[in-house]
């Protein structure tokens, strides 16, 4: 079961929820207008996470978005890892993002077929590591979010 309330914190709770799928819960939030998938690490040890968003009003759907768990090195390059295949990401000290349109519809697809996925970076202490997600139920919270941003202008 998801903790969402541990996001809390993150500007990441949501107004409605659209249903929780797995390890992925959908949200809309009305106000904004944007929804999104979203999910923990499997080892949720702060607030890090992964999602999949929609804002209608600025025709952005599908943008991947990862708020990494540990402050990272001002040069570290921080790699996505999913299936088989890896992304180089865009970062800031503690998000990630796909560099563009394109490499985002190329995640989430690759998303839909693999089992889990990896962000791999070294942390303010030139430490490695990882924050992982299951996939199971992903597809089915992205379609969700997607449906439930459709109406929304």
């Amino acid at each position: 079961m998801l903790a969402f309330g541990a996001l809390s914190g993150t500007g990441a709770l949501a107004r409605d929820s659209l249903g929780v799928f797995e390890a992925w819960g959908a949200f809309r939030d009305p106000a904004a207008p944007r929804c999104y998938a979203i999910a923990m690490p499997v080892t949720a040890r702060s607030e890090g996470f992964a999602a999949v968003g929609s804002w209608p009003r600025q025709q952005v759907r599908g943008q991947v978005h990862f708020r990494l768990s540990r402050m990272r090195a001002s040069d570290a390059a921080v790699i996505l890892n999913v299936g088989d295949r890896r992304f180089t990401l865009v970062a800031g000290q503690v998000d990630a993002w796909a560099p563009d349109a394109r490499t985002d519809a190329a995640i989430v697809a690759t998303m839909r077929s693999a089992t889990s996925m990896s962000v791999q970076t070294r942390d303010a202490r030139g430490r490695g590591f990882a924050d992982t997600y299951a996939l199971r139920g992903a597809a089915t919270a992205i379609d969700a979010a997607a449906l439930g941003c459709a109406r929304l202008h």
